[in-house]
């Protein structure tokens, strides 16, 4: 099977968990020495706030694409066997899981250097915006991977959200 043939990449709508033995059993192979996770859950403080949910919104299609083209350098740098990634939309309350990642390969550094690389091209590049509600308000949140990639950018040309989006 070609390498693009052995991806899993689901944006999941509102309401739906991450059913994480869907994702394993995808990416077990006999051949296949090292299955490597990652899942997002959503944490009840940030800074001292009480968080009651994380919200969370996307263009799927560039989503996907933007995935699928993640997967394709993780590809290119390592060698994996399969790749199976999920990420929720909607309302994710506290100790729910918003996002998954699972690779295999034969051995270990590869399916775990692999899943470390996706989550942070995820939360850097991927249409995904993620709102986080607190008992005492809301703010919209870039994530700090983001940011890095892109601050020369944004320094440049101004911060295009000011004061309504927080990066953590």
């Amino acid at each position: 099977m070609a390498g693009d043939e052995r991806n899993l990449i689901e944006i999941l709508e509102e309401n739906h968990p991450i059913d994480f033995n869907k994702y394993i059993t995808y990416v077990q192979s006999p051949e296949c020495g090292a299955i490597a996770t990652f899942a997002g859950t959503t944490r009840n403080m940030f800074e001292g706030k009480e968080v009651i949910e994380l919200r969370y919104e996307a263009y799927t299609p560039m989503a996907i694409r933007c995935i699928q083209s993640s997967c394709a350098s993780a590809r290119s740098t390592w060698n994996l066997h399969s790749i199976a990634l999920a990420h929720r939309l909607g309302p994710v309350a506290v100790g729910e899981t918003s996002v998954f990642v699972a690779t295999s390969a034969v051995h270990r550094d590869d399916a775990l250097d692999a899943c470390k690389f996706l989550i942070d091209e995820i939360k850097a590049s991927v249409p995904i915006w993620k709102k986080e509600v607190y008992t005492n308000g809301e703010v919209w949140k870039e994530n700090r991977e983001f940011h890095e990639r892109n601050a020369e950018k944004l320094t440049r040309k101004g911060h295009c959200c000011g004061a309504k989006v927080r990066i953590d």
